[in-house]
């Protein structure tokens, strides 16, 4: 069976879910200007090939203290939009998002002072969404609730 090439329409923002992370209603915000998506992390540490790291920061109300930990991961430099390089950890899992669960590839970064923690970049958008920026939560508005 061919898949459908009809493209989701999603806003400039929206409200998601992290299922493996245990993290729910999380604001991102679509950056079609970001190659990879990004994530509010801190705590973030290499030891013995095993990525651990904590998401969000105390200050965020979302913040739970647990420590996730990935032994599978990957480094990459990435450049940011203000023109600085990092080198940044890359980890997979999923997000739900317009009542689907996707795979996404997420790189771990210090986005403490952001308006939102989460950046959803090209690599994720692109064949599953096209983007309306005068359109807000568009998938958190359509959430289907299952009994």
């Amino acid at each position: 069976m061919k898949k459908s090439n009809i493209k989701t329409l999603i806003g400039r923002t929206d409200i998601v879910d992290f299922p493996k992370l245990e993290l729910f209603n999380i604001d991102i915000k679509v950056d079609t200007g970001a190659n990879t998506s990004s994530f509010h992390c801190h705590s973030i540490q290499e030891e013995n090939n095993i990525l651990k790291c904590q998401f969000l920061d105390p200050k965020h109300e979302k913040y739970h203290e647990k420590y996730f930990t990935f032994p599978n991961f990957t480094q990459k430099i990435i450049k940011s939009s203000n023109g600085i390089t990092e080198n940044r950890y890359l980890i997979k899992t999923e997000i739900l998002i317009f009542n689907e669960i996707h795979f996404i590839e997420l790189s771990l970064t210090e986005r403490g002072s952001m308006k939102y923690p989460v950046l959803l970049g090209r690599k994720f958008l692109s064949k599953k969404f096209m983007v309306d920026t005068a359109k807000k939560n568009l998938s958190y508005k359509n959430i289907v609730i299952k009994n």
